[in-house]
């Protein structure tokens, strides 16, 4: 449990939305295994983003999948791409990723709140 606590007021800065991976390729440029995702976000748009989530998924298997990601950073240079977006995922023992999903289908773009 983390002993920071955060107002209310912090968290709803953050814009988390769904949206559906349109597709996905490696990332042959990052320091570390990646995967380039674009994610299509409804009335938002399609944002880019990369997401270090080989270990646990294919590229195969990712087109079709809604995750959820936070839309109001600003884009980050990321060796030659700009990130556009922050896919999130829970952190395992071993540094794997697990996206964050829907339960049931939602609208892209639709807010977490």
């Amino acid at each position: 449990m983390s002993d920071q606590q955060i107002s209310w007021e912090d968290f709803a800065r953050l814009d988390i939305r769904s949206g559906t991976i349109i597709s996905a390729e490696v990332f042959k440029e990052a320091r570390k295994p990646a995967y380039k995702l674009q994610v299509d976000f409804g009335p938002m748009g399609i944002r880019k983003t990369s997401a270090q989530i080989k270990k646990l998924y294919s590229v195969e298997e990712l087109p079709g999948k809604q995750v959820l990601a936070v839309v109001n950073f600003p884009p980050k240079q990321i060796a030659n791409f700009m990130s556009e977006c922050l896919v999130l995922g829970t952190l395992g023992e071993d540094g794997e990723v697990t996206l964050l999903t829907t339960d049931k289908d939602s609208a892209n773009g639709s807010k977490v709140g």
